[in-house]
């Protein structure tokens, strides 16, 4: 197989950061990071770029981190409550998901990128529960919600208290 080594103008999730040299398939360059100006073929003058592009990402890196920091800060200071619909013993309809959440995060005035929030499975089940917010590589956040009831929890009707058929005779 054929490789092509290049160099990245924009990071790329798996692959690498601006600046860094990588070594690719020749198909992946040619095909998808050259056309879609991502990364440029690894020349002596593209080298020279380098340096340039070295000290925009780690400006840009130390932008983002304050950012996400910020952000934390804010999260940790608000907290979710859902009012969800219940049938007989408690149970729920439906599901809270991580459009549930993002929806409330904007609602309260936080823009965060759904793909950030990390549920592991639908919420079922009334009380506290925590959803992963991971903002930077290394700034991540465990947010708190609680799911509550809109109407009173009717217990659910069990076989014994049925109430006994008349015998016919």
């Amino acid at each position: 197989m054929a490789y092509s080594e290049v160099l990245l103008v924009k990071p790329v999730d798996g692959l690498g950061g601006e600046g860094d040299q990588v070594k690719v398939r020749a198909g992946y360059a040619r095909n998808y990071l050259l056309p879609r100006s991502i990364a440029v073929p690894l020349t002596h003058a593209n080298r020279k770029q380098v340096e340039a592009l070295k000290k925009r990402r780690a400006e840009r890196e130390a932008k983002d981190l304050s950012t996400a920091q910020e952000l934390a800060r804010k999260l940790e200071k608000t907290s979710l409550a859902f009012a969800v619909k219940t049938g007989e013993g408690g149970r729920m309809f439906g599901a809270i998901t991580v459009n549930d959440v993002h929806d409330k995060l904007v609602a309260a005035g936080l823009e965060i990128d759904k793909k950030r929030i990390h549920l592991h499975t639908p919420v079922k089940t009334l009380g506290k529960h925590e959803v992963k917010v991971k903002l930077h590589p290394d700034v991540s956040v465990e947010l708190p919600f609680d799911v509550v009831s809109e109407n009173p929890i009717e217990p659910a009707v069990t076989a014994e208290a049925k109430p006994a058929k008349a015998e016919r005779k």
